[in-house]
């Protein structure tokens, strides 16, 4: 029973001390919960620029926390969400935003990593296309020439008889 109370207490310690792992400083936290609300909602979708695949709402670069900071003070001049949102994307472009928007200027980073994988598929199909098969390749070889398949006999008939430039005698020492 102490083996599990120990390992229960150990797994609550844990979870509680993951609970504070947000970047988010008690400095920055605004008075009222609304808006402290709607920053982080807006903050969990804004890429740390210098972290690059994390929200700025977990980063712990000085960047990521001026960038707080700055939504904190937009909310508190009364821009809705997709003003702070249009802000932040005017200043540092659609890199910003962690699921940028669908159009024109971001079609290579929506569907350039299809396009690789369909290119990759497509030469693989073509080598394997081209590549002869094994009967093919087999017959596409040179004819012997009548020397060769004289010495091609000999050696058939007599399996003592080893040419040493073709075949090694094996040692009978050893």
């Amino acid at each position: 029973m102490t083996r599990v109370a120990t390992m229960l207490s150990g797994l609550l310690l844990l979870a509680m001390s993951t609970a504070g792992a947000w970047a988010v400083e008690p400095d920055e936290i605004l008075d009222d919960p609304a808006l402290e609300q709607r920053a982080r909602e807006i903050s969990k979708n804004i890429r740390c620029v210098v972290c690059q695949n994390e929200s700025i709402d977990t980063s712990n670069a000085d960047l990521a926390k001026d960038m707080r900071v700055l939504i904190r003070e937009r909310i508190q001049a009364g821009d809705s969400n997709a003003e702070v949102k249009a802000y932040l994307v005017e200043r540092y472009g659609d890199y910003v935003l962690l699921k940028p928007p669908v159009r024109p200027a971001t079609y290579l980073l929506w569907f350039g990593p299809l396009a690789v994988l369909l290119l990759g598929a497509a030469g693989v199909a073509v080598y394997f296309r081209r590549r002869p098969s094994f009967s093919e390749a087999s017959s596409a070889a040179a004819p012997l020439t009548s020397e060769e398949e004289k010495r091609l006999h000999e050696l058939l008939d007599d399996p003592n008889e080893a040419d040493a430039r073709h075949i090694r005698k094996p040692d009978a020492e050893t």
